[in-house]
């Protein structure tokens, strides 16, 4: 069986009956437009987009994991801006000879993913192209609070992490080189594990700036940098190479600190603070901030690759 033999609406029907809706959601799939609630009265959107072999290949993840990951990404950029998620509009783009089960197992790991904060798939689109593709925005809510942006770290403060780096990069290099184990570290890569309550949490203990690591912890912390006008220094030092990633490493030929210091894809949060602020339950240190421009490490240029550029396809 294809899409082409269900058709659109059949296959909308199959999708959205595997989709439960939150409190947060008013109004779910069946009409033009979805309604979700917005307590705050603003509200926090941010979009994002998967392409099959780019951001994924079928012969390394399964749909569910594919579901999984769109919806993380998308949901850790509300968490970044300190708010609470409360829906996802899913819009996807797939082949006439697609299986239908591919895209209800899809619909299967965004719901469980967009469940772990309360939100809901609420609509979207599907359209026949030749490249599948899954793109997702999400919606969140403030709850009174001013949004946690990239432009206000200030000489002085504290940067912290909360999350883990490297082990969805690891996972893809260990994928790339033909092998699928360490397993844990393949799991990584297929599934974020995202600490979207630390956003929130963050931006009720006074972060003074926040981003979602998704291209590699230096390139992005290089993004609140410029938007702030600051240095950032990191700390090699507070990173520690678990035992799986350490034994991949070695075996593959690769320095760690690459996968931990410029790999993506994990959806850490880092932000800054005062600091004579306290660090809630999930955050670490890991630099300062500083007069000037730029990221270093260790008070020194980092001479490794950064994070990834999507259109030159490799970490810089």
């Amino acid at each position: 069986m294809t899409v082409t033999d269900v058709g659109e609406f059949g296959l909308i029907d199959r999708v959205t009956a595997r989709l439960a809706q939150g409190q947060s959601c008013l109004l779910g799939p069946g009409d033009d437009g979805a309604v979700v609630a917005a307590p705050d009265r603003r509200v926090v959107a941010s979009t994002d987009v998967l392409v099959e072999g780019r951001h994924f290949r079928r012969d390394w993840s399964s749909a569910r994991d594919v579901g999984h990951r769109a919806a993380a990404a998308n949901l850790a950029d509300i968490a970044a801006m300190g708010a609470t998620p409360t829906a996802l509009l899913v819009a996807l783009c797939m082949p006439a000879e697609l299986d239908p089960a591919w895209a209800e197992e899809l619909a299967d790991g965004l719901g469980a993913e967009a469940a772990l904060v309360g939100a809901s798939v609420v609509g979207g689109d599907m359209s026949g192209s030749p490249t599948l593709t899954v793109a997702v925005t999400a919606l969140g809510d403030l709850a009174g609070r001013d949004p946690v942006v990239r432009s206000g770290a200030r000489p002085g403060d504290v940067v912290a992490l909360a999350g883990r780096t490297g082990w969805s990069a690891a996972g893809y290099t260990v994928l790339s080189r033909g092998f699928r184990t360490p397993r844990l570290l393949v799991e990584a890569f297929r599934r974020p594990e995202v600490p979207y309550a630390a956003g929130p949490a963050a931006a009720a203990a006074g972060a003074t700036a926040m981003i979602d690591v998704s291209d590699g912890l230096l390139a992005d912390l290089g993004h609140v940098a410029t938007a702030s006008g600051v240095a950032i220094d990191v700390s090699r030092d507070a990173f520690e190479v678990p035992r799986q990633m350490r034994d991949a490493a070695q075996a593959l030929g690769v320095d760690p600190y690459t996968w931990i210091l410029a790999g993506g894809e994990d959806h850490a949060l880092a932000a800054t603070f005062p600091a004579d602020a306290a660090l809630p339950e999930g955050w670490r240190p890991v630099g300062r901030v500083a007069a000037g421009t730029g990221v270093t490490v260790d008070g020194a240029a980092y001479s490794g690759p950064r994070g990834w550029d999507h259109f030159r396809r490799t970490a810089e």
